[in-house]
């Protein structure tokens, strides 16, 4: 893959940002596709970096499998050195450089990986299954008296948020701000603002755990052989957030899209797994990254990427290569790369489709009835060049009583010995008073659950 001429693509630099962008991207893959497996591309309105997708599958597993010639050291990209992107960019959230072991190569990725790897492999199928359910319950229970929802506001992006406070041990008020920070992150709203409280609540958060581990993510972290300090910390829970949370809520809603549409499981009969394939193959949840940084000027088929200039991977474009098509056909698991190859390849594939069946799952019994408030032709998709998301997801049902967090509730205390059960403050004495403050989402479901 050695350069040896200017870009032959002659298809122009393709916009990733607009609304025609959201509503059939596959026309950007297809229009690069027609000239070279890879192009330009411009991930942002007024942004002259030179940018390059690769849209072949081929191309896209040789990219992410040469760790000689394609870095992911964020800190190579040349324009951004040199001032020709502004700080203030859309992309810079996702692209810029985080000593995390998305963004590092050599021994220091394989340190940081090691660490994060050896502490999700701690989360088994039951634990998550545990903590999976009386959150989704609670979520449920919000909306169900209603009998109509938004199942990607009430429900997909929330889950997520709350579930990454348990696993990650975040108690009441720590875990309110790491929701609320998450969300404008996610939102794009003041995201400046919002990325300082989430560094500020998860180096309390690390502080807390280095005094008092417990069971959870952020206590193994801290006790790995690896031995990562407290910035380090900071950057790999952040890592597993962001790679976490926004895959995991389209992952679910584009599922759950596809159950309820006139093709899902009421009229086909399709299973909870075989939409999520057909997500993962065709609205890949995370379409566009894996950003690399060649070493030097190379060839991708014809299009040339200059050297430290950022070439993403469209895991979208790379699965509807027509060299997949009957692989596509037969939705085989191992070919499409929504969850990317080579040594960065996503580490929480297992975790993340656990959490995304079981989520399903329990949505779907609950609430047998569920159906698209709209025609799916009319849902929209939201605008990014990294994503594919839904912008909300409405659904009718038939309104039944919030009692499933209550139910859920007295199964875990009836589950627990004797002397371990809460004992009960009687009504005539008053419950202990502490100081009002606003509660988020977070404190909302710890009080409930607060056994």
């Amino acid at each position: 893959m050695e350069a040896h001429s200017p870009s032959a693509s002659g298809a122009g630099r393709c916009p990733m940002h607009d609304a025609g962008f959201a509503t059939d991207p596959h026309q950007i893959y297809d229009r690069l596709r027609e000239h070279a497996p890879a192009g330009p591309v411009e991930l942002a309105p007024g942004v002259d970096a030179a940018k390059t997708l690769v849209v072949g599958h081929e191309m896209a597993l040789r990219v992410l499998q040469n760790t000689e010639l394609f870095a992911r050291d964020a800190r190579r990209w040349k324009d951004l050195n040199e001032g020709r992107v502004a700080l203030d960019s859309p992309v810079l959230p996702m692209m810029a450089y985080r000593p995390s072991c998305l963004f590092t190569d050599g021994a220091v990725h394989l340190r940081l990986r090691k660490a994060v790897v050896d502490s999700l492999a701690r989360l088994n199928t039951t634990r998550i299954r545990r903590d999976v359910e009386p959150i989704a319950d609670y979520l449920i229970d919000r909306f169900s008296e209603l009998g109509r929802a938004d199942l990607l506001g009430d429900y997909a992006k929330l889950l997520p948020l709350l579930l990454f406070n348990k696993l990650f041990g975040c108690p009441a008020e720590i875990g309110d701000t790491v929701t609320a920070a998450l969300s404008a992150i996610f939102d794009g709203k003041d995201a400046v603002r919002a990325n300082e409280e989430l560094t500020a609540a998860l180096m309390e958060l690390i502080a807390l755990k280095r005094r008092r581990p417990d069971d959870d993510v952020t206590s193994w972290l801290i006790q790995h052989p690896a031995g990562l300090t407290d910035e380090e910390l900071k950057d790999q829970l952040v890592l597993l957030m962001g790679a976490g949370i926004e895959p995991e809520r389209n992952l679910i809603g584009s599922s759950l899209m596809l159950l309820l549409s006139g093709a899902g499981v009421r009229e086909s009969g399709m299973l909870i797994e075989e939409a999520m394939d057909h997500v993962l193959w065709n609205q890949t949840p995370i379409a566009n990254y894996a950003t690399h940084y060649p070493v030097r000027d190379v060839d991708l088929g014809g299009h040339v990427a200059e050297a430290n200039t950022p070439v993403v991977i469209s895991f979208a474009g790379a699965n509807a290569d027509p060299a997949l098509a009957e692989a596509r056909r037969a939705h085989s698991k191992g070919a499409h790369l929504a969850w990317g190859a080579g040594p960065h390849a996503c580490p929480a594939k297992d975790p993340a489709q656990v959490i995304a069946t079981t989520a399903i799952e329990r949505l779907l019994n609950a609430l047998p009835d569920l159906k698209l408030a709209v025609p799916e032709k009319e849902l929209e998709w939201r605008p990014g060049p990294f994503h594919r998301a839904l912008v909300s997801l409405p659904v009718t049902f038939s309104p039944t009583p919030a009692t499933r967090t209550a139910t859920a509730m007295r199964e875990r205390v009836a589950a627990m010995p004797e002397a371990e059960r809460p004992v009960s403050v009687p009504s005539s004495q008053p419950a202990r008073q502490t100081p009002t403050r606003r509660k988020g989402f977070w404190s909302s479901f710890l009080d409930v659950f607060r056994v």
